[in-house]
């Protein structure tokens, strides 16, 4: 260019030759790359595929129209686009503009050629007519390829002309100041509208729309409901005005759901994850990377622009001051350009942000949906791992006993190894690993830019010191040299304290979630202390880790504050040392580059520190997704679409060859080949590999299974308590481990059988899964409704009385865990699942026992012999082997995890056997009677729901079924000050007294800073002035949302922003800085380090607060909800709970307390820029005041929008999780349906729908960041431009004029801070309101009454009184609903038995409960031995009374824990109890009596000659139970008969003299029953016994009976008098149960043998 020119220098833009050259040759070339990349060239095989690689991971990651196909079901169909026209105005405008700047530039070029003398160079012809060849590729290119989208070649063509036309017409404008004169008025002119024109052509390309909307978008929903994002203009995008319409709606009212769009189909969950799943990958995070590496590439280098503009402001800011401190008319003008680009620089370094930010944004967003959408994939295919006890209890023992063996090394390896993420997550770690693991990994993509800008800051700042210092700059390195083994000591230590952090929440989550999951249970026995203190003890843990992590912390920011001080030092030092003149500009351009540094240095470590706490949450995600999975037999996930399965010709049928089963377990490695569900406890042998299984572990296997189902028929199973039953079915669904042989079994949707029945299984098991849906809902299952068929099942399964008592009918909502229905109406409702799907196999696990013997005669007449389940191969568990006899093919029977019988009921019958099996299953079987009463949830909360309180009724509609669950409640408007006061006051009001006055400390330590540094260069005397002072802060260098765990320290606005001209300051006292330029740098770094200890006090008094009120309100909130009534747990989804405890509780632990400190010092720091400024140049307050006002308005908008979408986002997490939650517990009868599918895409449109406000509200947040971060950046460009050209309009000298315009920056940067911080702290705030919210929630009344405690012997059998005395007892569930029970009274004596009758809803778990003050009266009272119940605490009551309910729910631990919580009993008398009930034989109780050792329960079924099915009964087979077996949380490792057992023995241990009973003895065997019944006969005869009972034959024998009838007493008098009774409820019940001649007979035995008595 220097020899088309007559400047060496090509890039000397002072000439106006090379300007032209430039503008001529610049779009040329950008003309001819378009025409190139346009052409497709014919490229060999191998070259063709190394550019394609090179490609792929620029191509967009899901398009819009392909994320449109994949949300569709069909997946392959493109939705139509609609055709896009492009309007024929722009086309024809865009090409004639073009067109005539082609034709005029060839003008220019041809007139220029032919009037050239000999002087004038060709290039004068050339450069116009290559001008006009790139406008020729503007006219034809709209004509060509018109687009109705913004056609980017042209974009960027139009944006380089502008930029080469701005130059050409400032130029010589430019020019004119130094006497040159201008070209002729038309070449001004030409240039003038050739600007425009250009400006013209870019302002119709940035109208133009990003996408046009495909035929599934209406054009009117675009920016209502559907985003805007993807349909709005170019110019819309660049300014991010898109975001301002939500803003503007948010500024004045409050947004709902409705007023968030929908997300982007590019970023909805579905699409998202399919195209993740279709990225395979060796490992996750590659797999990650993969699918985002466009985002993440745009992210990075638009990081790495911003951070070059970012410094292009100090370099033009340097020579604004240059030119003002040496004022020629040249360098003044030259100035004014130079404001100019410093203004440019800052908008584009502005865009470059906001784009950056959007890609990094939307990269995290679709890494936290793939991660969370995959998580879900994984949980529907893995095994069911749910009877998994704890195995860190177990391995206590033993890692002591190893750790003496091993050397320091093994040991440091084992304690490293401890916290490596462990298979077999339960649920609680589950849902941890999607809400905190996928949210970690998303939060550390979109603040990734923090660690690409960094190195690049550290080299320019470099790069500008060494143009100061030379090489002594370097020398302040070598302090970070030194400072980085201590930096990567405190980063290792941050790993592990992270995984034991981590690890911690995790135990924390699991006992709060089996806490609250079984809050009524530990309200019966009274162990809400107990519990409180377990959770607060895991709690303790965690704390102690969180200390460790603050500690940590601290250490990091003191490395890192203190650094940046010495390196300085160091670096001055050595510069004076080499005996250079420190002058005040090299000092202060110094020391501002090293605070610049300072940012980029501290991030650094902090996000090596995220990065691996990052790695830990990935791995923990990577293992859970690394886990077994179930296989492809039993998946319906893991089929491919429509493929037939492969193995159908030999899997006719459903039946097991020759197998053997074990529960699922974690395998481990090959050190050992069986470390099993337990592990051996004792440490004498702890270290033999060989043993196989330890007693303590309780395992259980199905051996040498050899079935098979006959086809169409109804096979029935049977055996005693714990035989394997149960494990039988799981087997044949493929829940369990299979060891040897095969399972015989496929599921084939697609495959229909003559009978319309589909080869796929449906499943009701023992303990029934209902979802939180409508009755009706959980019955359809997802299957199409066939009103025929569905009104069929409703009648077989008898649940019409039900659904007709019920105020909704079959629309009644079931709360979680099937909360509001009775247990036999559960076991209904799920019979009713399986047998309206149209399957071919129906499993049923033991549904007769829940219901009484009416309803199991109509079931098994309507239903098992009726149409619904003709043709279908039935497998039925029950005990009840007489009433199913008839209409049984073929019969099983289990014992001790083998067949220990089998085959058609004829072979039976004529073998003998059929007699032994049916007379073992029901001892009494002839007479076995249970009563008309359905099987009931102690809490009635049936009778509960028709009458819900009446604020949850919608109003003028038509009648909608009650919820039982309310939508979750959500503030609105700012935060009251009573939550910022309740966190203070938690936190300490000192706390935040100390911090205040650090905060003004350090605000004064920044002034003297600044006052000692002018003092210094005033010390080389009058001619030293402040050129150089400049600092420069970007508002993007710490956005919020980093501070992850408020390690991140918040940007310290510390006072270097400002001097302070302060002659009088100085005194001639001080030395000559020329002599001593030391003593300056030591006072000055004196002053630094004081700043800095400063900032760790503070970080110190911060963390100390903060952990005080995470104590604090944790422990407020966990007793809050744990005392709050039985009502308010039943209508509160446990996910809303462990959502306060989850996620809010971590809030207020990480980074609430930064927050609200970052708010104090930006707030310090803006006052403190304003003062300074006031001070030194009051004219600055007048364009301060108008920017200001803008601010407001700006800050205003964004902070009312912000809070509110933050707030959906909380109240919107909830349901994922409980959703999550539930399927997990579900999980068997999810996959037994083949329904996992349709849960994925529940999750996905969970996900996208129902909480769409999740993802949406968040996304939108972070929108409105931006649009923020764009106007709050937009703005301080003007303010610096106005002070800019204020300095340079002459009215003050060099230094003011910088210290202005630091001092604007300063503050346009601590507004936008504040603004910012002030949104974080209202969001953190969101928190702490969710958790005040549930201190005041209604509690139960106090648990002790210190002033009314009852006597040690209350309530005392021997008291000749009634011992409970009831007089007119009116009880309603809330004030303003109709009486459950009215006037109802009686007396009951002590040692008396009573049994408690009704039909459902009569009242009668209400009068149970009301005896332990579930529910206090309205009017009426209720005497135990004297002493009015609702005088004393609910501990005294529940304490004295032992109250056995039907659902017998164990928690985590031994069974010596579950047994006797408090270790207030011997181990002797706990084995007492444990033989009492059945659950060890004789032998093995007096075996462990003596040396409790564990040993083999007997055969109950002692060989009978079976040549069917002949087994030998293997003495060691049988399950070992001793106290020390562990229980897995919920005790899923136990049948649900032995669940019962130990309930049992629980209430006798206690022995208390009132015991109420709710039958809890459905689910057991009748032989065991049997022996059950004469147990509580004996050992509870000094106890009064309340029974509410379910069958009438466990009752006829008692000594008196209460009959209720619509919430008052029908009948109460001795079974005898009442079956006498003409006409009588009670009398009427036996008459149906079809034994009334056995049951009339019984009760008057017990009549005569009372008269007896009496006479003897």
């Amino acid at each position: 260019m220097g020899s088309l020119c007559d400047t060496t220098n090509p890039f000397d833009f002072r000439d106006a030759c090379v300007r032209s050259t430039w503008a001529a040759f610049f779009p040329a070339v950008l003309v001819a790359l378009f025409c190139i990349s346009s052409v497709p060239l014919p490229l060999p095989k191998p070259i063709r595929g190394f550019v394609d690689s090179i490609k792929a991971p620029f191509r967009t990651f899901l398009t819009l129209p392909e994320a449109e196909a994949l949300d569709e079901d069909n997946g392959d169909v493109l939705p139509e686009q609609t055709k896009a026209v492009t309007p024929l105005w722009r086309t024809v405008v865009l090409s004639w503009i073009a067109l005539v700047e082609a034709l005029i530039w060839l003008a220019i070029g041809s007139f220029n050629l032919i009037t050239r003398t000999e002087n004038d160079s060709v290039w004068s012809g050339v450069l116009p007519i290559l001008t006009a060849v790139s406008w020729l590729y503007a006219a034809a290119r709209p004509v060509w390829r018109p687009a109705p989208t913004p056609p980017y070649d042209l974009f960027a063509l139009y944006c380089v002309h502008l930029v080469f036309g701005v130059l050409l017409l400032g130029g010589v404008l430019f020019d004119r100041q130094f006497g040159v004169p201008l070209p002729g008025t038309i070449r001004v002119v030409g240039m003038a509208l050739n600007l425009a024109a250009i400006v013209g052509l870019l302002s119709v390309v940035l109208m133009m729309p990003l996408a046009i909307p495909s035929s599934k978008v209406k054009k009117e929903d675009i920016g209502v409901t559907v985003s805007p994002d993807d349909y709005t203009t170019l110019f819309g995008w660049i300014t991010f005005s898109w975001v301002y319409p939500l803003i503007k709606r948010g500024t004045n009212a409050t947004l709902n759901e409705k007023d968030v769009w929908e997300l982007s189909p590019a970023l909805q969950s579905r699409p998202v994850f399919i195209k993740f799943s279709s990225m395979k990958r060796a490992t996750l995070i590659r797999q990650l990377v993969a699918s985002n590496t466009l985002d993440l590439f745009l992210d990075f280098f638009l990081t790495f622009v911003s951070v070059i503009f970012n410094y292009a402001g100090p370099f033009f800011l340097k020579r604004i001051l240059d030119a003002i401190d040496h004022p020629t008319p040249e360098s003044r003008a030259r100035a004014y350009v130079y404001a100019f680009l410093a203004f440019l620089c800052m908008l584009f370094k502005a865009q470059a942000d906001v784009q950056h930010l959007w890609f990094g944004r939307r990269a995290a967003t679709r890494m936290r949906m793939e991660l969370m959408a995959a998580i879900y994939d994984k949980a529907l295919k893995r095994k069911d791992y749910s009877g998994i006890v704890d195995k860190e209890k177990l391995e206590k023992v033993k890692t002591v006993a190893e750790q003496s063996k091993m050397t320091k090394e093994e040991a440091k390896k084992a304690a490293d190894k401890k916290d490596d993420p462990k298979a077999g997550a339960d649920t609680g770690k589950i849902v941890n690993l999607m809400a905190g693991d996928a949210n970690r990994i998303a939060q550390m993509v979109s603040g990734a830019y923090f660690i690409y800008g960094a190195p690049i800051e550290v080299i320019i700042g470099s790069i500008f010191l060494y143009q100061l210092l030379g090489w002594s700059a370097f020398a302040g390195f070598v302090v970070l040299v030194i400072g980085w083994p201590l930096n990567s000591l405190i980063s290792k230590r941050s790993i592990r304290i992270q995984k034991g952090v981590l690890a911690a929440r995790d135990k924390r989550m699991g006992v709060l979630n089996e806490l609250i999951g079984s809050v009524k249970f530990i309200k019966f026995f009274a162990w809400e202390e107990r519990w409180i203190q377990r959770a607060l003890d895991s709690r303790e843990v965690e704390m102690g880790w969180m200390v460790k992590a603050r500690v940590n912390s601290v250490l990091f920011s003191l490395l890192w504050m203190t650094a940046p001080i010495l390196v300085s030092v160091v670096a001055f030092f050595t510069y004076v040392a080499r005996g250079n003149e420190l002058t005040v500009p090299i000092a202060f351009t110094s020391i501002a580059l090293f605070n610049m540094i300072r940012q980029p240095l501290n991030v650094i470590p902090t996000w090596i520190i995220q990065i691996l706490q990052t790695g830990v949450a990935l791995n923990r995600i990577a293992t859970f997704l690394g886990e077994d999975e179930v296989s492809e037999q039993i998946s319906s996930l893991k089929k491919p679409r429509n493929a037939p399965s492969a193995d159908n010709v030999h899997d006719e049928g459903l039946g097991i060859e020759n197998g053997t089963f074990k529960w699922n377990e974690i395998e481990v490695t090959q050190e050992k080949d069986s470390k099993d569900k337990g592990k051996n406890k004792s440490a004498s042998t702890a270290s033999e590999e060989t043993a196989v299984e330890e007693p303590t572990g309780h395992r259980f296997e199905l051996k040498d299974i050899s079935i098979k189902f006959p086809e169409g028929k109804l096979t029935c199973v049977t055996g005693p308590t714990a035989s394997g039953k149960t494990a039988l079915l799981m087997a044949l669904l493929g829940e369990l481990t299979l060891i040897e042989g095969r399972l015989i079994m496929s599921k084939d949707s697609s495959s229909v059988d003559e009978n319309g029945l589909a080869h796929t299984i449906s499943y009701a098991a023992q303990s029934p899964w209902l979802r939180h849906q409508s009755i009706k809902d959980n019955i359809l299952f997802g299957y199409p409704y066939d009103e025929e068929r569905y009104n069929a099942v409703v009648d077989c399964c008898a649940l019409r009385p039900d659904l007709d008592i019920l105020e909704d009918g079959d629309q009644t909502e079931i709360g979680a865990r099937g909360v509001s229905l009775s247990g036999g109406q559960k076991a209904r409702v799920a019979l009713a699942r399986a047998v309206y799907a149209h399957t071919k196999y129906v499993l049923l696990d033991d549904p007769l026992s829940a219901v009484d013997s009416h309803t199991a005669r109509s079931l098994f007449d309507k239903l098992f012999r009726g149409p619904l389940l003709a043709n279908r191969t039935v497998i039925l568990v029950t005990h009840h082997v007489e009433l199913v006899l008839p209409g049984t093919q073929y019969l099983v029977r289990m014992l001790d995890g083998r067949i220990d019988s089998q085959g058609t009921v004829e072979e039976l019958r004529a073998q003998g056997i059929l007699d032994d099996i049916t007379h073992e299953a029901s001892v009494e079987v002839q007479e076995e009677e249970q009563a008309v009463l359905k099987k009931e949830e102690p809490t009635d909360a049936v009778e509960a729901l028709p009458a819900e309180p009446t604020d949850a009724e919608p109003t003028g509609e038509a009648k909608k079924p009650k919820k039982l669950i309310k939508d979750e409640h959500r503030e609105t408007g700012g935060v009251k000050w009573n939550i910022y006061n309740s966190y203070l006051k938690a936190s300490s009001y000192w706390t935040w007294g100390i911090l205040a006055f650090i905060v003004v400390i350090s605000q004064l330590l920044g002034i003297t800073e600044k006052l000692w540094i002018k003092t210094w260069g005033e010390a080389y005397g009058p001619e030293a002035n402040l050129t150089a002072s400049y600092a420069f802060n970007s508002f993007a260098t710490a956005e919020h949302e980093v501070s992850m765990d408020g390690i991140l320290s918040f940007p310290q606005h510390s006072g270097s922003l400002h001097g302070i001209e302060a002659s009088s300051f100085t005194t001639t006292t001080l030395p000559r800085a020329q002599d001593h330029p030391l003593f300056y740098v030591g006072v000055y770094a004196a002053i630094a380090l004081l700043t800095a200890t400063a900032s760790i006090i503070s970080v110190i008094v911060q963390y100390t607060g903060a952990l005080r009120a995470s104590r604090i309100m944790f422990q407020q909130l966990l007793v809050g909800v744990v005392r709050a009534t039985m009502r308010w747990h039943d209508v509160t989804p446990q996910g809303r709970m462990l959502n306060r405890f989850g996620k809010d509780v971590e809030t207020i632990d990480s980074s609430l307390a930064s927050s609200l400190q970052a708010v104090n010092s930006s707030l310090a720091t803006f006052f403190a820029a304003i003062l300074t400024v006031a001070v030194v140049f009051p004219w600055f307050l007048i364009p301060a005041f108008i920017i200001g006002t803008a601010y407001r308005r700006l800050a205003i908008g964004y902070l009312n929008t912000g809070r509110d979408l933050r707030r959906m986002e909380s109240n919107s997490r909830s349901p994922i999780f409980s959703g999550f939650g539930e399927l997990l517990e579900g999980i068997v009868t999810v996959r037994a349906f083949s329904a996992e599918k349709r849960f994925l895409d529940g999750l996905h449109s969970m996900i996208d729908a129902t909480t769409k406000q999740w993802v949406s509200s968040k996304f939108a947040f972070w929108m409105t960041n931006r649009w923020l971060l764009l106007n709050f950046d937009g703005l301080g460009a003007i303010a610096v431009f106005v002070t800019t050209l204020f300095a340079l309009s002459g009215f003050v000298s060099a230094g003011i004029a910088g210290l202005c315009i630091t001092s604007a920056m300063a503050f346009t940067t601590s507004i936008y801070w504040a603004c910012r911080f002030w949104t974080a702290l209202e969001l953190d705030l969101n928190s702490v309101e969710r958790i005040v919210e549930y201190l005041d929630l209604p509690q139960e009344p106090p648990a002790v009454i210190e002033s009314n405690r009852p006597p040690a012997y209350w309530p005392s059998s021997s008291s000749k009184d009634s011992l409970i005395h009831v007089e007119d007892l009116v009880i309603k569930y809330a004030p303003d609903l109709p009486p459950v029970l009215h006037g109802v009274s009686f007396d009951l004596k002590a040692k008396e038995r009573i049994g408690l009758l009704g039909r459902t809803g009569s009242g009668k778990s209400t009068l149970a409960m009301s005896i332990l003050r579930f529910v206090d009266p309205v009017s009426g009272r209720i005497l135990i031995d004297g002493i009015d119940i609702s005088t004393i605490g609910v501990h005294d009551l529940r304490t004295r009374i032992t109250f056995i309910p039907q659902d017998a729910t164990l928690f985590s631990g031994t069974l010596r824990d579950n047994l006797d919580p408090f270790g207030d009993h011997e181990d002797s008398e706990c084995l007492d109890v444990l033989f009492r009930v059945q659950m060890i034989s004789e032998s093995a109780y007096q075996s462990q009596k003596t040396s409790r050792e564990p040993s083999r329960a007997p055969s109950i079924h002692e060989g009978s000659s079976s040549s069917v099915a002949p087994t030998v009964v293997d003495a060691d087979t049988k399950t070992k139970i001793s106290l020390d077996t562990q229980v897995s949380a919920g005790g899923t490792n136990f049948s649900q008969g032995q669940r019962q057992l130990i309930a049992m023995a629980r209430a006798l241990l206690r022995r208390s003299s009132i015991i109420v009973l709710d039958e809890a003895t459905s689910s057991i065997d009748f032989a065991t029953d049997a022996k059950i019944q004469a147990t509580i006969r004996e050992e509870f005869g000094d106890s009064l016994l309340l029974t509410v009972a379910h069958r009438i034959k466990t009752v006829i024998d008692y000594d008196r009976l209460i009959v209720l009838d619509k919430g008052q007493i029908a009948e109460f008098d001795t079974p005898h008098n009442l079956i006498q009774k003409e006409d009588g409820i009670f009398r009427n019940m036996c008459l149906k149960s079809g034994t009334f001649a056995d049951l009339e007979a019984a009760a008057k035995a017990k009549a005569e043998g009372d008269q007896t008595k009496k006479l003897s």
